[in-house]
């Protein structure tokens, strides 16, 4: 026999025979070389999509062969019948059916892999042959497994006929069918739902089931309410899914069962089935009590699931009920539980984060209802909402030094994102709560900072400044009388470690508005800031919070410009920060010196700049190499008064652009300044673009070069610069001229990361491209996109040309709704990785 690398290299002369395909998989499984497993695989697909599959798969799944060639015959025609089935003629459907049927019979005892392939194999079958050619498919499916014989025990026949009615509605899920067919099969699979029902209710409702049939009778249900099978149809089973949550062994899948039931958004029309739910919800307490006493983390995350989905999917319908406000009241109060359930995130809890988008929720539907029904909801909620805010400022506390200490990084960051959703909330909250939330939270700041005789631990204190820090960075609160004493107050803390000294700096930040209409309490905070400069532990803290105070109160720092000048030179010198808090750092100075005097201004800026120019020349003379470092940022609100500014600019992108022609690959660091700087230029003065001594052309050029660096930051930073340059077209020409006539790159390399080339974190930013694109550029998009998505396999061999024109049809409609250009973009670019419909595109 020819081996599968020399049959791959001549497609004439494929010999698609068992012989071969059961060496071909040996090479694949069993052959050391990386090289030849891949040749191996390739002519395995090849030899899968052949018509001599339809001889070699039934020999395939022979008993004496093992379950690796076995699995394969089993996915061979799972292929067929699934892609092929045109090829197959109309009188051969019941001889496959039957043959499957025996199939799976044989398998009912041997390898459950090659069991299921096969029963999603009679799925695709029967998802193509009803409900014409295969009426009742599922009725005839449950009598053929019930019936006697074949010289299989029952409780295996049981197994593969639940496995089957699993499969089915999954392979629905996944299936190609056209869209009238899809309508026509869904109708079809929902009339079959009275077969399988009574079914899995006679299975789980018997005592002597074994564990394994009623845990395969939860996973079909969970399979089949996602078809929208009526909660008033499978309440009965749900109510048997509780029962079974006592039982560890089917905790989960009970769990799994009883959320999809209840997050369909058909079942909120049940509005009785859902009453009755609430009940069976609450009686889970005492089990997720237990749970948190015995540290059993799963089970609290399980009943927490189930708590979370009632109350998210159905707030209004459970709201609406007056008579029964007393019982949603008590499934608010259980989820208040979850979400203060003690422990820390994400150590010895994994809950509470459960929780959190629940209260958003509820607030919603709460505020939405017209004023007399909401002040009677507020009156209720609105003590609860106030209890949240105590439960969330509790759970964002750090734990010991000690114990913080011993966390993992991945951890520590996990607690990072955590405290920043508890952010969000507390500022979502705040909507409802208004004004009286920053006072109760200055009472207990004070209480705690002047209550000599009760020592306080810092990470109380902390997180009480991280409460008002997360409102004050978002919310207006110019208005609010207790921030002059939150500002007294902040002199008082005990600031003994970096955490609480982060926060105080971020608090200072986020009151950097009100600093400005009150400038004479700059004197109590800044020499804080300044002497936090100085910390390396505290550099993005300090830093940008300098960086605001100067953008917000730059007319009232004159009088303290001198020493923030000498501070931030000294650290600069020192080289205590990393170069993008330097760049914020010369960001705070020009804000500063924009405010001075000019002769004030150019005295501050030679000392100040003089060095990164120096560095910049030697730069552009040397060869590349890795160890270059550092790209001056420099901003200025009005740079018409400036001619050294507009020269520095200049000068600055001039030598840039020469490091780009000896070959920008070393200094992603450099391209990530540089795109940034001109990013600002474009916001604050697009006006440096109508320089002639400006090479417009080739900054774009550098741009759509730029957005193929594997660095994800220096992507970021160009396609900010793109957005930022777009919306130029129409008042600076030199911007439209070069859009106009080198456009379509753009688009080119847009595509090219969307399609593959970029990391799918990235997709956000080459949507906001499209849309910047197709606001400003509507007519050229068009014939842009046209024209880049013509090459075949271009941006991705996997995309067919309906994929593209859909995807071009959808970007071109899209010109106010930039949410939904993103999810476009986001569905594309699974299509384009092979991933749409995989656990990826699911966590995507």
């Amino acid at each position: 026999m020819e081996t599968p690398s020399r049959i791959a290299a001549t497609p004439d002369a494929l010999d698609f025979t068992v012989e071969n395909v059961e060496k071909a998989l040996h090479q694949l499984y069993y052959d050391p070389n990386i090289e030849n497993k891949n040749l191996a695989q390739k002519w395995l697909m090849q030899a899968q999509v052949s018509p001599q599959a339809w001889q070699f798969c039934w020999a395939l799944l022979s008993p004496d062969k093992v379950p690796e060639i076995q699995y394969f015959g089993a996915s061979a025609l799972h292929t067929k019948i699934s892609r092929y089935w045109s090829d197959i003629p109309t009188d051969q459907y019941e001889s496959l059916k039957t043959q499957l049927f025996s199939q799976i019979a044989c398998f009912s005892s041997g390898s459950k892999m090659v069991l299921t392939r096969l029963c999603v194999a009679l799925a695709s079958l029967a998802l193509n042959t009803m409900p014409e050619a295969w009426p009742g498919a599922v009725a005839e499916m449950v009598r053929v497994f019930q019936e006697e014989g074949g010289g299989v025990d029952g409780r295996a026949r049981c197994l593969a006929l639940l496995e089957l009615l699993t499969v089915l509605p999954e392979e629905f899920q996944t299936s190609r069918l056209p869209q009238y067919r899809k309508g026509q099969v869904r109708g079809a699979l929902g009339r079959e739902w009275g077969s399988v029902c009574p079914l899995l209710q006679q299975l789980l409702r018997r005592t002597d089931s074994p564990g394994a049939v009623k845990a395969r009778v939860l996973r079909c249900l969970s399979s089949w309410v996602l078809l929208d099978v009526p909660l008033s149809e499978s309440e009965g089973l749900v109510h048997d899914c509780f029962g079974a949550l006592p039982d560890p062994e089917l905790f989960d899948t009970a769990v799994e069962a009883i959320v999809n039931a209840i997050s369909q958004p058909d079942s909120q029309r049940y509005v009785n089935t859902l009453l009755k739910l609430v009940p069976q919800v609450l009686a889970l307490q005492e089990q997720l009590r237990e749970a948190v006493q015995n540290g059993d983390m799963e089970t609290c995350h399980g009943i927490c699931r189930i708590a979370v989905t009632l109350g998210e999917n159905h707030s209004r319908t459970l709201l609406e009920q007056v008579d029964h406000w007393q019982s949603f009241l008590a499934l608010v109060n259980m989820i208040m539980f979850c979400t203060g359930i003690p422990g820390h995130y994400p150590v010895n809890e994994t809950t509470s984060s459960l929780t959190l988008t629940f209260w958003y929720t509820l607030q919603d539907e709460i505020m939405s209802f017209e004023s007399d029904k909401q002040a009677v909801y507020l009156q209720v909620y609105r003590p609860v909402y106030f209890q949240l805010v105590d439960v969330l400022l509790h759970k964002a506390q750090f734990p010991s030094d000690q114990e913080y200490a011993s966390w993992s990084s991945d951890e520590k960051e996990q607690f990072r994102i955590y405290r920043v959703d508890i952010s969000d909330t507390l500022m979502y909250v705040y909507e409802m709560l208004g004004a009286e939330l920053l006072s109760n939270l200055y009472d207990k700041l004070g209480r705690l900072l002047t209550n000599a005789e009760q020592p306080t631990s810092w990470q109380h204190t902390e997180a009480l400044l991280y409460g008002f820090q997360s409102i004050a960075e978002t919310i207006d609160v110019n208005y609010s009388d207790v921030i002059p004493g939150l500002i007294g107050l902040i002199p008082r803390i005990n600031i003994n470690n970096i955490q609480l000294a982060d926060t105080v700096m971020f608090t200072i930040g986020a009151l950097a508005e009100w600093l400005a209409d009150h400038p004479v309490m700059l004197s109590s905070v800044l020499p804080l800031v300044l002497q936090a400069l100085g910390n390396p532990d505290l550099s993005v803290s300090s830093v940008s919070t300098l960086k605001k105070i100067c953008r917000e109160c730059k007319y009232d720092l004159p009088p303290y410009a001198t020493n923030i000048v000498a501070v931030s030179q000294e650290v600069l010198i020192k080289q205590i920060h990393k170069t993008s808090q330097c760049m914020w750092l010369m960001q705070a100075l020009g804000f500063l010196l924009s405010a001075l005097p000019v002769e004030d201004i150019l005295r501050n800026l030679h000392s100040l700049i003089t060095p990164y120019i120096q560095q910049l020349e030697k730069l552009a003379d040397e060869t590349p190499n890795p160890s270059n470092k550092l790209m001056v940022h420099i901003f200025a609100s009005e740079t018409d008064h400036f001619p050294p500014i507009k020269a520095l600019f200049e000068l600055v992108t001039s030598v840039t652009l020469s490091i780009f022609q000896q070959g920008p690959r070393d200094h992603p660091d450099i391209v990530d300044s540089f795109m940034q700087l001109q990013a600002q230029a474009l916001k604050r003065k697009p006006d440096l673009f109508l320089s002639e001594s400006l090479d417009v052309k080739a900054v774009f050029h550098c741009g759509v070069l730029s957005l193929k660096f594997p660095e994800a930051p220096t992507v970021k930073s160009t396609c900010l610069f793109f957005t930022e340059l777009l919306p130029h077209c129409s008042d600076v020409p030199p911007l439209a001229r070069v859009v106009q006539e080198d456009g379509k790159l753009l688009v080119q390399a847009v595509l090219e990361g969307i399609g593959g080339g970029a990391s799918r974190s990235l997709m956000d930013q080459f949507a906001e491209v499209l849309f910047s694109l197709n606001k400003n550029c509507f007519s050229l998009l068009a014939v842009w996109l046209k024209e880049a998505l013509q090459p075949p396999g271009f941006p991705s061999s996997r995309i067919t040309v309906d994929q593209k024109d859909n995807f071009s049809q959808q970007i071109l409609r899209e010109r106010v709704n930039k949410r939904r250009v993103k999810d476009i973009v986001k569905e594309f670019t699974l299509l384009c990785r092979g991933l749409h419909g995989t656990e990826y595109a699911a966590e995507y």
